[in-house]
Parts: C-alpha cells; structure tokens; sequence
C-alpha cells in the first residue's frame, strides 16, 4: 500500500464519462495501431496495452470502462500520439490480453485494485509522471489514484472522489433513479451471476445502447469490443466491482487502509476536469461536498466562465486554455449530450 501513496506525478486529467467515450469521433490516421497490442508484467497481471508515439513524449495513459474496452480511444489516441505524446492505453483487469500471473490471486473487482493497477503498470513502464483520462471504472481507478496523492502538486480544481462504500452512499434513491442502476443488483444474485457469464455479449450490447441510445454503431464496432470480453475473468471482475459497491463484498485487506483514507472523500488537487452528458448530469447522484466544484450547467462544458469555485480562478483559466476547449455539441450521441472538446488542437 506504501507504493500506491507515493506522489510521483504532477498532472492528471481524470473524465468521468459515464457514456461512451469512444462516441466522440475524429479522424485518425494511424487506423492500425490498436492491433498492436504489447504485454508487460505489473503487479498481479500480465497487462495487455497499446503503447503509441514517441517514447519521449509527454505519457497519457487512457482508461477505458465497462463494458468498453481499448477501442474506446481507437480514434483519440493516434490522434495525440501524432501531437507527440506517449500514449499508453491498457486493458483493465478481467478484459482483453490481460491476465492474472497467478491462479489464486482473488478475482477483484474493487476500484482500489484498479488503482494500484496504474501504479504498477507505470513502474513497469518507468514512467514517473502521467496524465490520467478515463470513463466509468477507467475514471474511478484514476479518480482513486489521485485522491489518495499526498500534499504538495500542482494546484488545481477540486474534485472528490464519490464512489467509495460510504453510509451516504447505501441510502436507498427515488425508484426511478434505482432503475439507471438495475444491473447492479442483477449482479448481486447467483441467477445475474450466471445470466451475465451465460449472456456477456448480448448483455453488453444492450447496456450501449442504454447508456448511448442515439449512437448507431455497427456490429463490426461492437464486435472488436466484445473479444475483449472474453477474457476468462471478465465476469469475476464484473460481478465482484458491483458487489463491492454495494457493500456485499469487503474487499482485499491489503486495501484497507487505502479505502480508509478514500472514505473521507479527499480533495483531488491536480488539475481535473469532470465531463457528463446532459442526460447523465440529470441523473447522476453527488455528494454534497462535490457539487460546489462541479460547473454550473454541466451540459455545456467544463470550461465555462461561471464556477462555483473562485478562489483557483487564475488556475482555472490557465487550464482551460491549456487543454480544454469546447468546439462542438453532437445531438446525435450520448442521448443528445456528448460534447466534443479540442485538446491542445485535438478532437477527443
């Protein structure tokens, strides 16, 4: 646990996109670089990871979610990699390429795990300091890394880490707002279990299209995520992630106090932008804590000019600047509500 404390990197840009990340479509050249897929052994797992643009360039890591995979930034990451960052992007646990080196390590599906997931693949890679993005369980695992960092980074807008098993967070919600979340007490049943392991793909399926109605892909788009979902703990892993957050599963002891510290909800202090869809943004659930940090209409952008927060105003606008800015509003993704933002030039 000493190693996932330690503060080695100065920048992270963490994107908790509950909708599909890889519906904001840009022209990418390097069309063949996700069949390239490199191993390196980093804490339990043999990790499979694409790895593109020059080797000393600025590293991203790119994180996907469930149940996406690496292709979510099949078109964003050639895209940076030709503005000259390192782009490293990786199969979590339980998807694609990446495998368990031993059979009696616990199938976990905790975020902490995902968490030091990072940590371990950056020190395989040698890699001191990173920018972090990523969707749903990519955005936890980052989310969990930063918060967790000690004092002393670059100052930046708050954020705080929202997903932990808190008494806050098991009080039951309206029906209709229980509903979003069906499939995770589906999955806290023997009978969800075996449905999920019985089902992955067409289980898949319709959680894309749940959560991106409007997104018209293909089979052969969905095809090249599903072979990540076989890998042969993807369903461990699914079902272990949404048991833990709803309390029915305890976790690794050697994550303990990591989850200790993450139960106070701490600050997130790097630099970090949070983007959610308007149909999310409506929906999503927030701590108190959180939301004087979040813009004022979420729907239309992180880098607007009214914040709740002023008191990093200089920083705020240095940072929108540097990396965000909004360019377009597709209406036909994501519900109506994928924003399409330009870093450093780039469509993302």
């Amino acid at each position: 646990m000493n190693r996932l404390s330690l503060v080695r990197y100065t920048s992270a840009v963490a994107l908790g996109l509950s909708t599909l990340w890889s519906a904001a479509v840009c022209a990418a050249e390097d069309a063949g670089a996700f069949d390239k897929i490199q191993q390196i052994r980093a804490g339990d797992l043999n990790i499979g990871y694409v790895d593109i643009g020059p080797r000393d360039g600025q590293p991203v890591i790119l994180l996907h979610g469930w149940p996406y995979d690496i292709q979510s930034y099949a078109q964003v990451a050639p895209a940076l990699a030709q503005k000259g960052y390192r782009v490293i992007v990786p199969y979590l646990r339980g998807y694609g390429t990446t495998r368990f080196l031993s059979a009696s390590t616990p199938r976990n599906g905790q975020p902490s795990a995902m968490a030091a997931d990072i940590v371990h693949l950056m020190d395989a890679l040698n890699i001191r300091q990173a920018d972090l993005a990523g969707f749903d369980w990519g955005a936890r695992g980052g989310y969990r890394r930063r918060a967790v960092a000690a004092a002393g980074e670059i100052p930046g807008l708050g954020e705080r880490v929202s997903d932990q098993q808190s008494a806050d967070w098991r009080k039951p919600l309206p029906p209709q707002a229980e509903l979003s979340w069906w499939y995770q007490f589906y999955f806290a049943t023997p009978r969800g279990e075996a449905g999920y392991r019985q089902n992955t793909h067409d289980f898949a399926k319709f959680i894309w299209h749940q959560a991106s109605p409007q997104w018209q892909f293909s089979d052969a788009t969905f095809a090249k995520t599903a072979r990540a979902l076989d890998n042969p703990d993807h369903v461990a892993i699914t079902i272990s992630n949404y048991r833990w957050r709803l309390g029915l599963e305890k976790g690794e002891a050697k994550y303990a106090g990591y989850e200790q510290r993450l139960a106070a909800l701490p600050p997130i202090t790097v630099p970090t932008i949070t983007l959610e869809g308007r149909i999310t943004a409506r929906r999503i659930r927030l701590p108190p804590a959180t939301v004087p940090n979040l813009p004022v209409n979420m729907s239309t952008g992180i880098c607007r000019e009214r914040w709740a927060i002023t008191r990093r105003r200089r920083i705020r606008r240095r940072l929108c600047r540097r990396w965000w800015t909004p360019i377009v509003c597709n209406p036909r993704l994501a519900g109506g509500a994928t924003l399409r933002f330009r870093q450093h030039g780039l469509c993302l």
